[in-house]
């Protein structure tokens, strides 16, 4: 016979920040050679409680707790050897040098992977082969500085810790980081400016030179001089990044562009190598800048919450940084001012603009809760109407909040963190260009060199040969082409954090754009989850009474939406609370609910659970096929032998369905299907309501995973949007998976795609248009950058456009292209 044992990751794997990370594979690959472990497999709770590892065990072969202290010795080995950072830093201002600290990256020694963008590091390392102060010495050697540790080695989402990296030779382990020299650190001798004012420099000089070449004001000798000072102060950084490219084994833009001014130089047009130089720095630069500004727009989410709380401790109050706050302390918020943490209303009422986290633009009225006490002990089944949120903004009430989330664990500090670590996703897109970039860059050389030998051979001079091969090295550069994609999945996953939806990355974002086909799961998604019991239909030998009685006696054991609705309409009906008290109670997946009451045995569910004991009475059937045909969902009650009667229930659509389906079906979604584990006819009924394509009712959990499946099969791209808990499966299964109302949820953060931070459904257009207008972006920067070297390849072999207007044409659709995707950030749905 067979034991089930269900153990909780975070305390077999500390490390591990999310469901994707390789660990927990290796894990379960640990585990199930194990004699006597018949499965080994992941499951996600149905609450915000951590995803759980469940091992089948055979207790004829072996026992439980050996099966238990196997895993616990097979996740401190996986612990103790493979290490995860991700390291918020400075130094790279743009793609292509985070490319290139990405190779750098992996070319070590232990390190498994490495994502790297404008701001963020993120690694998984083999610690038996490298050690972080290692990492940290390879990145400080590359001129970026570790500024920040977002994932520290103790958890997913630790406080943000400052940090130095180390200098080159001291030990990994064990010591503190020594200050480093800030011109290593930053790139430059100016710090984090240095390239802007390197290439303003270059551009000035060339400027002046070209102005006195004009004039007539200065001799050749001087006239060179002033144009090398330019193309030194240009290519100052592009020389470093070559070099670096180089060393990984790969051939880059700023190698092809070094080519291309030292060919120039060679010829001695020091004016056009320079301009060249000067041109490609002042675009990089520019590109930086552009950049920057779509991670600030991400930053500014960390930088929502106010730096320091007044907590009330007795009858003390103190201003304090909210990173002391600690759970079970009471702030003190006053009117106007940003909310510090999460937590609840513990007094005083307010409304409270929830905007910044959830985008949605009406406040919200806050009360204080009815039990102080058991919302403390259950904070995340606190009402919508007592919950508050760090960097959300009080109104004109002044309110004291008890926290019950760490300034590292609330809603907007994970958010903040999950928008950066989006940036290192790469789409498909984005992949794509990548590798078309490894094939297209030798190429190109190979192109260069074809023109410089078979010039010749066309009656060319060896000089025209030359210059026109240096021409096609810059023509043909995909600077625009590295720039596309990355611009715009930043941009776009920025403006939809400032909406107060997560977007983990490229992939899920033009997924989202391509998208043909959206399931819905029905109860708390496209309904409000609260149905009301409607009506209640005793059997012939029951009475109203005792139908609710009964009902009431068990429901109350149970935590399901229908069993508290039961309860609260139920209660009310009676006008008592006079009720007998029920025991041995137990949920039947798919079925219902059994318990005991007065020494009898009680059944409650739908007809499938009756049908398979075979006390289903005929009448009671009809009642609840009459029940069905309404829309009603159905619970029927027996009592031993005895059956009690029918209770009908109906949950009512949520504000706003009706009007999010009508616009998803203006953008293009063909189909929105609801999947529900209710009766046909009840699906039926919302559907139709709510004007949905599809309805497909009656699913057991297995089946919504088999539903997706199926449909993703006829449609290829499928959305599926749930609350990210107990829908995670078919989330999982669905090309992207999108959870609602996901602030305050853990769960919901973690295994979701795309996590709407509110529960307002309108919001799902909003983030479809957005990812829809990000994919248009993405395609017309695609278009122009390879349109634009299309041009200018055959116009630079037949001679008709040399090295400088090629760099020209060259820098300015790579800012075009930047331009083009920040325009995201200020998208707008309509």
């Amino acid at each position: 016979m067979n034991d089930i044992v269900e153990l909780d990751l975070p305390l077999l794997l500390p490390d591990v920040g999310d469901q994707s990370d390789r660990c927990l594979r290796r894990l379960e690959r640990s585990l199930q050679g194990m004699e006597g472990l018949d499965e080994v497999h992941l499951i996600t709770p149905d609450d915000d409680s951590p995803i759980r590892l469940c091992l089948h065990v055979d207790r004829a072969v072996t026992s439980v707790g050996d099966v238990r202290r196997a895993a616990r010795s097979a996740g401190a080995e996986i612990t103790k050897r493979f290490g995860h950072v991700l390291w918020d830093v400075s130094g790279i201002t743009h793609s292509r040098r985070a490319r290139s600290v990405a190779e750098a990256l992996r070319r070590q020694p232990g390190v498994v992977e490495a994502e790297v963008t404008l701001s963020l590091v993120r690694v998984e390392y083999d610690r038996m082969d490298i050690a972080e102060g290692a990492l940290r010495n390879a990145l400080a050697d590359l001129g970026v500085r570790v500024d920040a540790a977002l994932r520290s080695e103790k958890g997913p989402l630790d406080a943000p810790v400052v940090t130095q990296p180390s200098t080159a030779g001291q030990v990994a382990s064990g010591e503190k980081d020594a200050p480093h020299d800030d011109e290593h650190a930053h790139g430059g001798p100016f710090g984090e400016r240095s390239e802007i004012i390197f290439a303003v420099t270059s551009c000035v000089l060339w400027a002046a030179g070209f102005a006195a070449e004009l004039g007539g004001l200065l001799p050749e000798s001087a006239l060179t001089t002033v144009f090398i000072a330019s193309g030194l102060f240009g290519g100052f950084f592009t020389v470093r990044e070559a070099i670096q490219g180089v060393r990984n084994g790969r051939f880059e833009i700023d190698f092809l562009m070094l080519v291309a001014a030292g060919g120039a130089a060679l010829l001695a047009r020091w004016e056009e190598g320079a301009l060249l130089l000067a041109l490609f720095s002042i675009g990089h630069a520019l590109e930086g800048y552009a950049m920057g500004r779509a991670r600030r727009a991400i930053e500014a989410l960390s930088e929502l919450a106010p730096p320091t709380a007044i907590v009330r401790r007795g009858n003390q109050e103190s201003e304090v940084p909210v990173e002391e706050l600690v759970v079970g302390d009471v702030v003190v918020v006053k009117p106007n001012e940003r909310i510090p943490s999460d937590g609840f209303v513990l007094a005083g009422t307010s409304s409270v603009d929830e905007a910044s986290l959830t985008g949605e633009s009406i406040p919200v009225d806050k009360q204080p809760v009815d039990d102080p006490a058991d919302a403390a002990e259950r904070p995340r089944d606190v009402r919508k109407e007592s919950r508050l949120f760090a960097g959300t903004l009080n109104g004109s009430g002044q309110i004291d909040l008890q926290v019950t989330r760490l300034a590292a664990d609330t809603a907007l500090s994970q958010m903040a963190t999950m928008v950066r670590e989006a940036e290192t996703n790469a789409s498909p897109t984005q992949r794509f260009t990548n590798r078309f970039e490894r094939v297209f860059v030798p190429s190109v050389i190979v192109l260069a060199v074809a023109v410089l030998l078979g010039g010749p051979l066309l009656g060319a001079s060896w000089s025209e040969a030359f210059y026109r091969s240096m021409s096609v090295l810059v023509a043909a550069s995909p600077c625009a082409l590295a720039i596309a994609t990355p611009s715009a999945v930043l941009a776009a996953v920025a403006r939809a954090g400032r909406l107060g939806v997560l977007v983990k990355g490229g992939g899920p974002l033009e997924n989202l754009g391509t998208l043909r086909a959206v399931a819905f799961d029905k109860t708390g998604t496209l309904t409000e989850g609260r149905p009301r019991l409607t009506d209640v239909v005793p059997a012939e030998r029951s009475s109203e009474d005792e139908l609710l009685r009964t009902a009431i006696a068990v429901e109350r054991r149970s935590d399901h939406p229908l069993a508290a609705a039961v309860v609260r309409d139920g209660l009310e009906r009676l006008g008592t609370d006079d009720v007998p008290a029920a025991t041995d109670v137990r949920s039947i997946t798919g079925r219902g609910v059994s318990g005991a009451v007065e020494g009898e045995e009680v059944y409650i569910g739908n007809v499938a659970l009756f049908e398979e004991r075979g006390r289903l009475d005929p009448a009671v059937r009809a009642a609840a096929e009459e029940l069905l045909q309404t829309g009603r969902t159905i619970m029927i009650v027996g009592r031993g032998s005895r059956p009690l009667g029918v209770l009908g229930l109906m949950d009512t659509a949520r504000e706003g369905a009706e009007e999010m389906i009508l616009q998803l079906r203006e953008m293009g979604v063909e189909r929105a299907i609801m999947i529900s584990g209710d009766h046909q006819l009840v699906a039926d009924a919302i559907a139709e309501e709510i004007g949905l394509t599809d309805a497909w009712g009656n699913l057991m959990p297995d089946d919504k995973v088999d539903a997706i499946e199926k449909l993703r099969e006829a449609e290829t791209l499928v959305a599926m949007v749930g609350d990210g808990v107990n829908d995670a499966p078919a989330m999982a299964t669905a090309t992207v998976g999108i959870a609602m109302g996901a602030a305050g949820s853990d769960v919901a953060l973690e295994t979701a795609d795309v996590a709407l931070m509110g529960d307002k459904l309108l919001t799902l257009p909003v983030v479809i248009g957005l990812s829809r207008r990000a994919s248009r972006i993405i395609k017309q920067n695609l278009y122009l950058s390879l349109g634009i070297v299309a041009l200018l390849i055959p116009a630079t072999l037949l001679g008709f456009v040399g090295i400088g207007p090629a760099v020209v044409f060259h820098e300015g659709s790579t800012l075009v292209v930047v331009a083009n995707a920040l325009r995201l950030l200020r998208y707008e749905h309509r």
